[in-house]
């Protein structure tokens, strides 16, 4: 090991990036997550998880087996990203940024150490996320920095991400706009004879050219179309296939635009050319779920309640038994693999109350097993911001039997 291979720098390459969140708002968001640091007597926080780095510095990292970091003390916040990303990471963070370099195994705690005074730092308590980091880093950051307590922050700030700003609500729209973008083109694609990946295709190029259009810069990053046919239907999250469309198939569409780490979708029920009566049947079951299920979204609602509520409409035609999973679930910094806000998940087990600024799926699934009659996934889904005295239907693309018959071209 050579003395001039340096372990941290500095890479504050150009200006800082477009952001469509302002000053004020990250700085909220901060500010908001000393509050907790104060009253739980937290230190420092040390956040690893793509949500809660992303939501707290803007910055939203790509592993490829290398840790990051946003180390938040009451005084300073500074994204720790590794020296392959150049100075990208700087760009996008709401703050300062610390690279490490991998010339040697343990530069990711060195540059934590750095950060924190050395390697026998004055801080006694650090928040990490505990639903986040695995027994190895957990072991590792306990030698790196001896003597001080690690204590769980995740629940505290999962909580903080639920309640949305005024502009995670206009993101957040943006991003329902981009949905119904994305759902029409897919419509457009449906034909008999062509495979669901080619559907796919349509639907999210035509989602990605929407964004890049719609924003000055912007990373065009994990936008993705779920898009099933027939037995393929079973499960929410089913990947594309190059199965053949065939008439009479039940379909699914499930589009996400990713827009700056955040994540919203469109889903629903659809049929190539026609659907039999037994379709048709529990498709219009499910349609009746779901708009019951959007009249019962308002603030002071429980989570259990609305889906013991749902229940009994399933229940009354006895389909609660192909019911697939929960009602409904937060919307924000989050994808599909990362960042799930479990505090509010419209299922039986989750009493939380549903409060002004939170944004919620409305999304009923039953599940028809393959040979009998009207077998396959239906699915609908809309998203809502809860108000003060209701809530307003983000999702502009129409759901049901009326609309979403694909006829032959």
């Amino acid at each position: 090991m050579t003395a001039d291979m340096i372990r941290t720098y500095e890479m504050n390459n150009g200006e800082k990036a477009y952001s469509p969140f302002s000053q004020n708002e990250m700085d909220g968001r901060q500010a908001r997550l000393r509050e907790i640091m104060a009253a739980e007597g937290i230190d420092a926080c040390l956040f690893t998880s793509y949500h809660n780095i992303c939501y707290f510095s803007g910055f939203l990292y790509c592993s490829f087996g290398r840790k990051y970091g946003f180390l938040v003390t009451h005084d300073a916040a500074t994204t720790i990203a590794a020296g392959i990303d150049g100075g990208q990471p700087w760009r996008r963070t709401h703050g300062d940024c610390l690279i490490y370099t991998d010339w040697r195994k343990d530069n990711y705690f060195y540059a934590i150490q750095q950060l924190l005074g050395g390697p026998s730092p004055s801080v006694k308590r650090i928040g990490i996320e505990f639903d986040h980091v695995s027994l190895d880093l957990k072991s590792q950051l306990e030698t790196a920095l001896p003597g001080v307590e690690l204590v769980d922050v995740s629940s505290h700030v999962m909580r903080q991400r639920t309640i949305k700003s005024a502009e995670e609500h206009v993101l957040i729209r943006e991003g329902a706009r981009i949905c119904d973008v994305g759902g029409a083109a897919l419509v457009a694609a449906v034909q008999a004879g062509v495979p669901e990946h080619e559907v796919a295709l349509a639907a999210t190029n035509a989602m990605i050219r929407e964004i890049a259009k719609s924003f000055p810069s912007v990373e065009l990053m994990d936008t993705w179309t779920w898009f099933q046919s027939g037995i393929n239907t079973d499960g929410a999250h089913n990947p594309v296939t190059n199965k053949i469309i065939q008439p009479g198939d039940i379909l699914s569409l499930n589009c996400f635009p990713m827009i700056f780490g955040y994540y919203t979708a469109l889903e629903r029920t659809l049929f190539c050319e026609h659907a039999s009566d037994a379709h048709l049947k529990l498709w219009q079951v499910n349609c009746d779920v779901h708009r019951a299920g959007l009249d019962l979204i308002k603030p002071g609602a429980r989570c259990c309640d609305i889906a013991s509520e749902l229940n009994e409409i399933y229940r009354s035609h006895d389909l609660l038994k192909y019911r697939s999973f929960g009602y409904g679930h937060s919307f924000g910094v989050l994808s599909h693999y990362y960042g799930r806000e479990a505090a509010v998940e419209l299922r039986e087990d989750v009493e939380t109350v549903l409060e002004p600024g939170m944004v919620v799926s409305m999304e009923p699934m039953i599940m028809i097993p393959e040979g009998q009659p009207g077998a396959g996934g239906y699915r609908e889904h809309d998203i809502l911001i809860v108000t003060e005295t209701g809530a307003d239907n983000i999702t502009g693309f129409p759901f049901g039997p009326e609309h979403n018959i694909i006829p032959a071209r």
